[in-house]
């Protein structure tokens, strides 16, 4: 999965509507319109960094679910909606949203270097090591103050990325 990963608070008709999608057709017309919208205070974008971050914040690994909620549902966790060969979309709740950003308080750029350095991260399509580190730490602060942002705004947050 090297592929670039975008976070998205959605309004509260897109939430409604993304919730009643049956389908992965309409989930996809759905977040398409999302992307396309790109509303900047509500998008974060992580680029390659998701997948580096995600492991750091959970257990090393890259998988659905992993790791101890609230910090599991960053970028991974919470509903996954779409999974297939191209596409990946998680969605978190507005409580979820919530216990995510008070979470992300106490995670700091010397946190995330220690987590980086003590898990091991398998199948890993990156090039680990001081460069990718910084890469991955100067995406925190923009990720602290959208999930930040969005719990006050008491929004869901999806979570997109193409494989």
């Amino acid at each position: 999965m090297g592929s670039l990963g975008v976070l998205f608070a959605l309004t509260e008709s897109e939430r409604t509507r993304l919730l009643a999608c049956e389908g992965d057709e309409e989930v996809m017309a759905l977040v398409g319109e999302v992307e396309e919208a790109w509303d900047g205070p509500r998008v974060c974008e992580l680029d390659k960094a998701w997948d580096a971050l995600h492991r750091c914040l959970t257990d090393g690994r890259l998988e659905f679910e992993n790791g101890e909620f609230p910090l599991s549902h960053v970028v991974l966790g919470g509903r996954l909606l779409l999974e297939d060969d191209d596409y990946v979309a998680c969605y978190a709740d507005p409580a979820q949203v919530r216990a995510v950003a008070a979470a992300l308080e106490e995670v700091d750029e010397e946190w995330l270097r220690g987590r980086y350095a003590e898990l091991e991260f398998e199948e890993y399509e990156g090039a680990r090591g001081e460069e990718d580190l910084e890469y991955t730490v100067c995406f925190l602060p923009g990720v602290r103050e959208f999930y930040r942002r969005a719990a006050k705004e008491g929004r869901a947050v999806v979570f997109t990325v193409d494989q």
